[in-house]
């Protein structure tokens, strides 16, 4: 992912959520560091925000989803998409690798993958793509409007940078993930690249 490109310097500059400018809104960084330390986290604590509620999508089955669909488990929510370099796969990696550490509590967590490129992203290759990494995952997308509401919703910034060829893209985004509790609300934001040990660490806690 380029990370100096203009568009993601005024990003910053607004304080959109990017590991590029590590910045991440919600709770300023001593109170929610404070919170983190209460509650034994290793992650970013971000309870109490007043963003990232919920989405209403279409998961790689062709199934309508509300994030009450998932109640009772932790939720870990990715935004990215299939024909990401680097970053995603990396991430959905990591994840997968999250799930085999902790055993036979991973049935009681759901990783989602929303795809920000609903254009290429079709239901077929969600379907191919996510439950690849685990058959547990699923995939998520929505009209380019709809996406354009949840990442506005959860504060995630994503943007094309035009390709060598005609019609080529990649798409600049937020690379990190939200954690919701049993209950549904909002508790983590997962920096990327931060390794499985510390997000099994803190799913252990939500689930005690």
């Amino acid at each position: 992912m380029k990370k100096l490109l203009p568009s993601l310097l005024v990003a910053c500059t607004l304080g959109v959520s990017l590991t590029a400018c590590d910045k991440m809104p919600g709770k300023p960084p001593g109170k929610a560091a404070a919170s983190a330390a209460q509650q034994g986290f290793q992650n970013t604590d971000i309870t109490g925000i007043d963003y990232a509620k919920g989405f209403t999508l279409t998961d790689h089955t062709g199934k309508p989803r509300t994030l009450a669909d998932f109640k009772g488990k932790v939720v870990l929510m990715f935004f990215g998409y299939t024909q990401c370099p680097d970053v995603c796969p990396t991430t959905m990696a990591e994840m997968a690798g999250v799930m085999q550490k902790l055993g036979p509590q991973a049935d009681q967590v759901q990783v989602l993958f929303v795809t920000l490129d609903p254009e290429r992203d079709t239901q077929e290759l969600l379907a191919s793509y996510v439950p690849a990494f685990d058959k547990r995952f699923i995939g998520l997308r929505g009209t380019p409007d709809q996406t354009a509401k949840v990442a506005k919703d959860f504060k995630v910034f994503y943007a094309k940078v035009p390709g060598k060829e005609p019609g080529s893209y990649t798409i600049d985004h937020t690379a990190g993930s939200y954690v919701f509790d049993r209950e549904g609300r909002p508790r983590l934001f997962i920096r990327h690249a931060g390794g499985a040990e510390p997000i099994v660490h803190d799913i252990r806690q939500l689930l005690s």
